[in-house]
């Protein structure tokens, strides 16, 4: 492809960048000493306790609950997996302290060993126990889009959109975004928001669009991959909880029917937010270099030969001791849409340096030719330069082939992934986790050559599962609740609540709870917690409080930088390579307008649902 440099001009200094992040003092607590502390007051508990009312087990999970936000989110912090399995330890010696629960009777009547075969030796008892079959799923997606992701995909759909709309960026994210809100249905928010965020700031690094605008777009990512991805039960975690909890009265046709008018009045009015902050921006595709006009093939060849894919900014941070007093410089010229081989020229970076930094970001093979390139860019010598970038555009050529293969074979993986969840919703008995495994094992036969590659899709993969960690402890505890007969008295209050205010008041007090319930706490334990009040309802009312719920989650996790495993990658992206001095407060300034713009229409949403199913009965 052929492709030019150009020169920017020169700016002013770049805001809050700078080679070596500012961030607040945090004060991380040992999770050795928690956990430790925990297990001494068990033992208490084991020793001592006799007849502890349920309200008592209840208010350990709560706390347990709250201290995520709190020990997350402050200065004083430590580790949620400390946290969470440290306050199992105290849940489980109160629950057996208990006057009285369901698995206290069944353990008296039949003895420990069929309460073990039936609640720990069977799939359906973990299931029950721990949600084995989503946490599975889970694995597998997140493994699966790990893989696929690996093939640049969609940084091959984002620069096709690019060049069909002549470099106009704001109908190229429109297209984008509507793309990710559809596959993050199917694939999860999770595991595209990540990959979504890159490519849209690869893009408007390019158009040199200002921090704002980048900071905003990372903040709708978060919105488009949750609100936007509640229509199919598969893709958000919180909706397989609420389905795998309500089974089998939330089928697939209920997320459709009742879900997909949010999913799509959020996304249309997300857009509506986006055209005002990025109709003026646009790339100069004349003016690309040849790394940038060949993105997906860059990328890819990372990923081949040192197994890892990063954007220049990520480089830079991560090769900033070897760049010395250069590299505050060269990230302010990348913030201003520079390109990386320029910026290290625009900074006067040693050449030995330069070459050794270029082969590095992209190969070792390339190194003298695209510093040449750069050279004769730099010196504004741009028929030279277009000569010196056939050796890139000769060894990106040849790896082409090699990605479509392996983009195919992600391809055609989709294919057993979608007849086994077929298969899941004729048949419940076929275990959902089949589908995503299945998927993820023909996937990596793609990329199963590229030893590096491999590495890297599997490393990204366990890391971002291992965020989901913590959650175990915190399903255990739910389930303790319920066996004790907390979630009796809930439900009770439920029917009291309709009987007194009516079924549509109380589903939006139960969509406007969960919404800040879900801002300072983990999407998905609210959902958990929340629809285990929802049994004994009628189909269409359990209907109208299940798409009141979910709504609910999926908005408030995107409210906060913690409310949902979306909010914290989206966060931690701005901290790093955006802003570090953005701060939570500046998250939810930022966010709250289009929060309160879709929190308007989702409750016109549930009074109009709630006025069908009225007129129905």
């Amino acid at each position: 492809m052929d492709s030019q440099v150009t020169i920017r001009d020169d700016s002013s200094s770049y805001p809050g960048v700078s080679a070596r992040p500012e961030t607040a003092e945090v004060v991380n607590l040992s999770g050795r000493f928690f956990v430790g502390g925990c297990a001494l007051i068990a033992a208490a508990v084991l020793f001592l306790g006799h007849d502890i009312p349920v309200w008592f087990l209840a208010a350990e999970v709560l706390v347990t609950i709250l201290s995520l936000f709190l020990l997350g989110s402050f200065k004083y912090q430590i580790h949620k997996n400390a946290l969470t399995y440290g306050m199992l330890l105290v849940i489980v010696a109160t629950f057996c302290k208990l006057g009285t629960s369901e698995w206290h009777v069944e353990i008296q009547e039949r003895g420990w060993w069929h309460w073990a075969q039936a609640n720990l030796l069977t799939f359906r008892g973990l299931d029950d126990l721990i949600h084995a079959d989503t946490m599975l799923f889970i694995l597998g997606l997140t493994f699966f889009v790990s893989v696929i992701a690996q093939t640049r995909l969609l940084e091959g759909i984002t620069f096709t959109l690019l060049r069909r709309n002549e470099g106009a960026i704001l109908p190229t994210v429109i297209a984008v975004t509507a793309f990710v809100a559809v596959a993050s249905a199917v694939f999860g928010g999770v595991s595209m928001i990540g990959l979504t965020i890159r490519t849209l700031v690869i893009v408007l690094l390019l158009a040199a669009a200002p921090a704002s605008a980048i900071t905003y777009s990372v903040i709708v990512c978060t919105a488009i991959t949750t609100i936007c991805g509640v229509w199919v039960a598969y893709g958000e975690p919180p909706n397989l909880i609420m389905k795998a909890n309500l089974n089998p009265l939330l089928g697939n046709a209920f997320f459709v029917i009742y879900c997909a008018p949010a999913a799509i009045v959020s996304y249309l009015l997300i857009a509506r937010q986006l055209r005002k902050r990025l109709r003026t921006q646009h790339v100069f595709l004349d003016l690309l270099d040849v790394v940038e006009a060949n993105a997906q093939d860059v990328r890819f060849l990372q990923a081949t030969r040192h197994g890892e894919v990063l954007t220049p900014i990520e480089f830079v941070e991560n090769h900033a001791a070897e760049l010395g007093g250069h590299a505050e410089g060269v990230l302010r010229w990348l913030h201003q849409g520079e390109t990386f081989g320029l910026s290290l020229f625009r900074e006067k970076v040693p050449e030995s340096t330069r070459k050794n930094l270029l082969g590095r970001f992209v190969s070792e093979e390339l190194a003298d030719s695209l510093d040449r390139h750069y050279q004769l860019a730099f010196d504004r010598d741009l028929e030279g330069a277009k000569r010196a970038e056939h050796a890139v555009d000769e060894a990106l050529a040849s790896l082409a082939h090699l990605r479509r293969r392996a983009q195919t074979v992600g391809a055609v993986a989709l294919v057993p992934f979608i007849g086994l969840l077929i298969v899941h919703g004729i048949n419940d008995r076929v275990p959902l986790f089949w589908a995503s495994i299945t998927g993820f094992l023909c996937a990596l036969i793609g990329i199963a050559g590229i030893p590096k590659m491999r590495t890297l899709a599997l490393h990204e993969g366990y890391v971002e599962y291992a965020e989901y960690y913590f959650l175990f402890p915190l399903f255990l505890s739910i389930t303790l609740l319920t066996k004790a007969g907390f979630f009796d008295l809930i439900q009770t209050l439920v029917h009291k609540g309709i009987e007194s205010m009516g079924q549509g008041h109380v589903a939006f007090a139960q969509f406007l709870g969960c919404t800040f319930l879900s801002a300072i706490l983990d999407n998905n334990i609210v959902a958990d917690f929340a629809s285990r009040g929802l049994h004994g309802l009628s189909p269409s009312v359990l209907h109208l409080f299940a798409m009141a719920q979910i709504l609910g989650y999926a908005l408030g996790g995107c409210w906060t930088h913690i409310g949902c495993a979306q909010s914290v990658v989206a966060f931690a992206f701005i901290r790093r390579d955006v802003d570090d001095r953005y701060t939570p407060l500046q998250w939810i300034k930022d966010i709250t307008p289009v929060i309160m713009e879709i929190l308007v229409a989702l409750t016109a949403l549930i009074y109009l649902q709630n006025a069908i199913l009225r007129w129905l009965s």
